[in-house]
């Protein structure tokens, strides 16, 4: 369905040295950086697409953080949703909903909720049922 998401940052550097590690703590390895545009993409496994990419806006205006929108990655368990999390507070940012189950969502949503450093939303949602 996806091709890719890109997400608008004001600090590149900054965002780098966040999503680097929580991208590979989701297990997507980095396909490129170019610190020069500035922008940087993941791909997923085991295609490569969609991509996840981070960089300044094409128009070169300043990015900013909208409401009501998110990004949500796709986590292979709930462990890992509750250990993205705690990377991503320990790396700047600011959580929106502690790891647990939404039933209001269905019966084995478990998710997670931050804000990045640039004030963009991002979850981290398992589906599976806890084994």
């Amino acid at each position: 369905m996806f091709s890719h998401i890109f997400v608008g940052v004001k600090d590149f550097d900054r965002a780098l040295a966040f999503y680097k590690p929580v991208m590979e703590a989701l297990g997507a390895p980095l396909r490129f950086v170019d610190a020069s545009r500035p922008w940087a993409g993941w791909q997923s496994q085991p295609k490569p697409r969609p991509l996840f990419i981070i960089g300044a806006p094409y128009d070169k205006q300043e990015h900013d953080a909208g409401n009501g929108q998110m990004v949500a990655f796709l986590a292979k368990d709930r462990q890992t949703v509750a250990e993205v999390h705690r990377l991503t507070l320990a790396l700047g940012a600011v959580s929106e909903g502690a790891p647990g189950l939404r039933p209001e969502y269905h019966a084995n949503y478990f998710g997670a909720y931050v804000r990045d450093p640039e004030g963009n939303k991002l979850c981290f949602a398992c589906h599976e049922a806890h084994p």
